[in-house]
């Protein structure tokens, strides 16, 4: 049996594809194997099929149960014989599910004929006895038989029983468990027998870089414990994000065993890779080189890899450089660890609250980073990471001299300097796609100390977001974002919160509103246009202030974009309109 499933199709993937047919299964009992539902025997004889019926007699069952399944029959005393009723009369007994076996006896009579049900009734039932159970326990599958110790074996009940038991474990997720046997023995314990459907193993194909751990390790399951489609579902999912692969689909094949399967998982990969050379001129830093190498899946382990290149220019010391390596598995309890070290000049503008651009200077931010995080759940992940940053003013280029110090004899101590700080970080996310989603959500937690490890500054920063995502119809999204940030003490303008460009509030400069305070929303409806290109509307709102949450200074802005899948990634352009006119963005991996 297989099961297909893509990224696609998620939801109905694993748990509607397996169609299930419930069959009452044979009780064996102790020194006798009935076929229960056995077609009743020729009933009599022909010379006897349409005598009248003088009378009905029900054998083997006391007087009062006699009575009551004396009104089940079709056959009545005065009725002319036939074997449709006397067939009709065995099933209503079967189907009482008291009884082992049923016979018909049929006694000539002078006024007609005299019809004779013998019944031999099951065991009294003594206890229950549950094997082969790993993922209920013995309390919650007894909880799904209602037969009675102490009481006759009702054959009927227990088949009811057992379907809702079943139905129980699909529900969770374990499609292949079933109950494999039922046994009662003469001393009246029922033997129920679990098969819950156990995965075997993993199999991979498709994959020619991609190392077969990176992609086993993102399972949900494990061999040797029975197969779950919620889990499935979801580890197709973690493979999928990992970025290393256009397409991602899963068959469930059988196993070796009975009720066994293997998981195979059939990949399509996409290029990590990027290596680029460029080059650029700006009037302030002449001819310069670029020369970038980076890939997400760093030699098929997973591990991503990244250098930045900068060199030339007119000034001899122009070298800007970045490097940056993260491991996402450095232990079985997935913790990733990571470093980022840079040292970067690069020409800055500042603008006021009109988007009228006062300033622009060169600065120079370099240091390092280390991060850490685990997991402390399937969708939640704390991390935590040591920032050393030094800020410096280079040199005036426009508009304002910051470095005159009789016109801002404070703004250099103030802005730049050493910063050494901690941040600890909080997600808790449950989108389908990291990529494209369409469904789940995604909160943060984010504060930032720094002061504590010395340096220049001494400030607390925190930040939360929260991201939800609806499917409208089949293919249409609707996306919605909240972010609160809230900061105090002494803090650079580079740490301070900013509103404005294509992250944040479309249709405005980048770093247009700066502040110690900030709030922003974005409502955003996504439709495709044509495979692999996007369309959405938007509107975005918020602000940034530097005392105080001021709701009466919000900005607002309206617009239109575009998203297009690469094989280098999403590429996204915006046009937001807002209150001083319209902009246009443009970025690499799409929007939030």
């Amino acid at each position: 049996m297989k099961i297909k499933l893509n990224h696609r199709c998620i939801l109905c993937a694993l748990m509607l594809t397996t169609s299930f047919v419930t069959v009452n299964l044979p009780i064996t009992f102790a020194e006798s194997n009935p076929q229960v539902g056995n077609e009743a025997q020729a009933p009599a004889a022909n010379e006897l099929i349409g005598k009248p019926v003088t009378s009905v007699i029900i054998q083997g069952v006391n007087s009062e149960d006699s009575v009551g399944l004396m009104e089940l029959l079709n056959t009545k005393v005065g009725d002319s014989l036939t074997e449709e009723a006397v067939k009709n009369d065995m099933k209503a007994l079967y189907d009482t599910g008291n009884f082992i076996d049923v016979s018909t006896d049929f006694v000539r009579v002078p006024e007609g004929v005299k019809v004779v049900y013998t019944a031999m009734e099951n065991p009294i039932l003594d206890r229950v006895v549950i094997t082969g159970n790993v993922k209920f326990d013995e309390s919650k599958i007894l909880s799904f038989i209602k037969v009675e110790p102490g009481k006759t074996l009702n054959t009927k009940t227990l088949h009811e029983n057992i379907r809702e038991l079943e139905q129980a474990y699909r529900e969770e997720g374990y499609i292949f468990s079933k109950v494999s046997n039922v046994d009662m023995s003469k001393d009246g314990v029922l033997t129920l027998s679990i098969n819950e459907g156990i995965l075997e193993g993993f199999a991979v194909k498709g994959n020619e870089k991609t190392k077969d751990y990176v992609i086993t390790r993102e399972m949900r399951l494990k061999p040797g414990e029975p197969f779950n489609a919620k889990d499935a579902r979801r580890s197709m999912q973690r493979v999928y994000n990992l970025g290393f692969f256009d397409d991602v689909n899963m068959k469930i094949n059988p196993g070796v065993e009975p009720n066994a399967v293997v998981l195979e998982t059939d990949v399509v990969e996409r290029r990590t890779g990027t290596f680029a050379i460029g080059g650029g001129y700006s009037q302030s830093d002449g001819l310069i080189g670029i020369i970038e190498v980076g890939d997400t899946n760093f030699r098929g382990t997973g591990d991503n890899a990244k250098i930045h290149w900068e060199f030339g220019g007119d000034a001899d010391s122009y070298d800007n450089y970045e490097f940056s390596y993260t491991r996402p598995w450095i232990d079985k309890k997935e913790t990733s660890a990571g470093i980022r070290i840079y040292d970067m000049t690069k020409e800055f503008d500042d603008y006021d609250n009109g988007g009228e651009k006062v300033a622009t200077y060169d600065k120079n931010y370099k240091g390092i980073d280390l991060f850490f995080s685990r997991p402390m759940s399937e969708y939640s992940t704390n991390s935590v990471t040591l920032r050393y940053r030094d800020d410096a003013y280079v040199e005036w280029v426009d508009g304002r001299h910051y470095d005159d110090a009789t016109l801002y004899p404070n703004y250099l101590d103030d802005n730049f300097g050493n910063t050494r700080s901690i941040i600890l970080g909080h997600v808790t996310d449950t989108r389908d796609n990291v990529y494209n989603p369409t469904d789940g959500a995604r909160a943060s937690l984010q504060a930032e100390f720094a002061g504590w490890l010395g340096g220049d500054f001494d400030y607390n920063k925190y930040t939360f977001e929260d991201r939800h995502y609806f499917k409208v119809g089949r293919n249409h999204v609707i996306a919605t974002r909240g972010t609160i940030g809230l900061a105090d003490g002494s803090m650079p303008e580079s740490a301070l919160f900013s509103v404005g460009g294509q992250s944040t509030l479309r249709g405005y400069e980048d770093r247009q509103f700066e502040g110690k305070y900030m709030l922003l929303g974005s409502v955003e409806y996504r439709f495709p246009v044509v495979n692999k290109i996007q369309a959405a509307v938007f509107t975005d709102f918020g602000g940034a202030w530097e005392n105080k949450y001021d709701f009466s200074d919000m900005h607002a802005s309206v617009g239109v974009g575009i998203q297009v899948e690469t094989p280098i990634g999403p590429i996204r352009l915006d046009y937001g309109r807002g209150e001083d006119g319209g902009k246009t963005h443009f970025t690499f991996g799409g929007n939030f």
